[in-house]
């Protein structure tokens, strides 16, 4: 994976030029200015990953490379604990879209790794960077309190990309192409969104819960893969995947690894009861969102 110049996860307060922050009115009567209780509310920008190279020319994302999003507030905090939200798996995204401060954003169609900026800027500003949660250590199994520092995070975005020295060719679509090795065939990727990772979570369980084999792996191939040899009919696509050997499925996975703009959630941990370490990817469990649960 190139990384020429990997940054720290940044936000940056409003900047000169930028649209006004919201007014927020606690009295709830419309009156933004009148009410003695108004204020403004906080914002920041967030670096996105993939400098909007990737979004379609119809998206509001396209050739953007920050978004602007509001500071969490107790209202927020209502959403990210509703059992019915959360029940439905959509607590996050409806959450995420509350504090956009460009509503055209539809916080499904943003890319992963765009949207995982968004989330971890979203917990520094409401809670801190400081990330403090029991994880399992991979050596001795004892579970252990570990702190996390979320500022940490390293930002690959798409200026980091040395697709030359990856092999990889970039299309004006916002797509990539590559060669199977063993197939030796050509397929063309896109980068998933959040709409195609809930469908890719939910066949999953389907399959889980009707007692058949779980396809998480398979259909990340379905969803990833735009066309083979140029051809984009799902019938070629769905034969190519089914039949793909494991080393070319494990080849296409690595490259799309590398070719993804995304924050690097990796970090150094420590066991405090058998002194083993590794670098460990930070867990999102229930105490990023809920630190004092």
């Amino acid at each position: 994976m190139a990384r020429n110049d990997s940054r720290r996860l940044g936000v940056k307060a409003g900047a000169t030029g930028t649209p006004t922050p919201p007014i927020m009115d606690i009295e709830g009567d419309g009156e933004n200015e009148s009410s003695p209780l108004s204020f403004v509310v906080p914002t920041e920008f967030v670096d996105l990953p993939s400098k909007g190279l990737y979004y379609p020319e119809n998206h509001p994302l396209h050739k953007v490379d920050c978004i602007e999003i509001r500071h969490m507030t107790a209202k927020d905090e209502d959403i990210l604990t509703s059992r019915t939200l959360l029940k439905k798996g959509i607590a996050l995204d409806r959450f995420l879209q509350n504090i956009v401060t460009n509503k055209k954003v539809d916080i499904r169609k943003m890319l992963v790794g765009d949207k995982n900026a968004l989330v971890v800027a979203a917990r520094i500003s409401g809670y801190g960077a400081d990330y403090n949660t029991r994880v399992t250590c991979p050596a001795c199994l004892a579970k252990v309190e570990h702190l996390f520092d979320l500022n940490d995070s390293a930002v690959k975005s798409a200026d980091d990309i040395d697709f030359k020295d990856l092999d990889v060719e970039q299309t004006d679509r916002g797509t990539f192409l590559l060669t199977l090795p063993k197939m030796n065939v050509n397929v063309e990727l896109k980068l998933l969104n959040g709409i195609d990772e809930a469908e890719i979570v939910r066949l999953s369980e389907q399959n889980k819960k009707n007692k058949k084999v779980e396809s998480m792996l398979t259909q990340q191939l379905f969803r990833t893969i735009v066309s083979v040899n140029g051809d984009t009919s799902k019938k070629t696509i769905n034969y190519v995947v089914d039949n793909m050997p494991a080393t070319d499925a494990r080849h296409l996975r690595k490259k799309y690894q590398a070719i993804t703009p995304t924050i690097d959630m990796t970090q150094h941990f420590e066991c405090v009861d058998c002194g083993h370490e590794q670098e460990m990817e930070v867990p999102f469990t229930t105490d990023f969102f809920w630190p004092d649960r």
